[in-house]
């Protein structure tokens, strides 16, 4: 595949993903779901991970090591929403899986912003100043409130499924 097309695909993959995660936490802080947006989420964040592989590279980055974690976290997400439909603690598991690839997806965007915004690249040329680890700990700080309030607003019920829009 022509880099720039991959490059592009990728890229668009990434915002999908990363506009239907937020939409996504938004239902689970209203104790919500919606089987489309959770698919489209899953699906591009899977493919976000998977396509980041065929950028040629002589040796494993960063970015290789933030994918195998992604791909890893989807697992048991994948498993809680489909084979297991939310039951019991499948539906924590579904709700922490998604936070956390949703903040991977965004700790790649703040990464990707230092790196390409010249205002923030000049802050942290090398992604290891302390305005980059700041804005990371914002971001990390924040994922976890906001796992922590949807894991409040969704006990786990024998009847699994959270409440269901589509």
């Amino acid at each position: 595949m022509d880099p720039i097309a991959l490059l592009v695909v990728h890229v668009g993959l990434s915002l999908v993903g990363i506009c239907c995660g937020f939409v996504l936490i938004g239902d689970f802080l209203r104790s919500r779901f919606r089987s489309n947006v959770a698919w489209i989420f899953l699906v591009s964040t899977a493919l976000t991970s998977l396509t980041g592989y065929l950028f040629h590279r002589d040796q494993v980055l960063p970015s290789h090591v933030v994918g195998a974690i992604a791909l890893l976290v989807l697992v048991p997400t994948w498993l809680a929403w489909r084979p297991y439909r939310l039951s019991g603690g499948w539906k924590r598991t579904f709700i922490v899986g998604a936070t956390i690839s949703q903040w991977l997806n965004v700790f790649v965007l703040v990464a990707q912003l230092f790196l390409k915004v010249p205002q923030l690249h000049r802050l942290a040329p090398t992604g290891s100043e302390p305005p980059f680890a700041m804005a990371q700990g914002v971001v990390l700080l924040l994922f976890i409130a906001v796992a922590v309030v949807a894991w409040r607003r969704n006990p786990t019920s024998p009847g699994g499924q959270l409440a269901s829009e589509s």
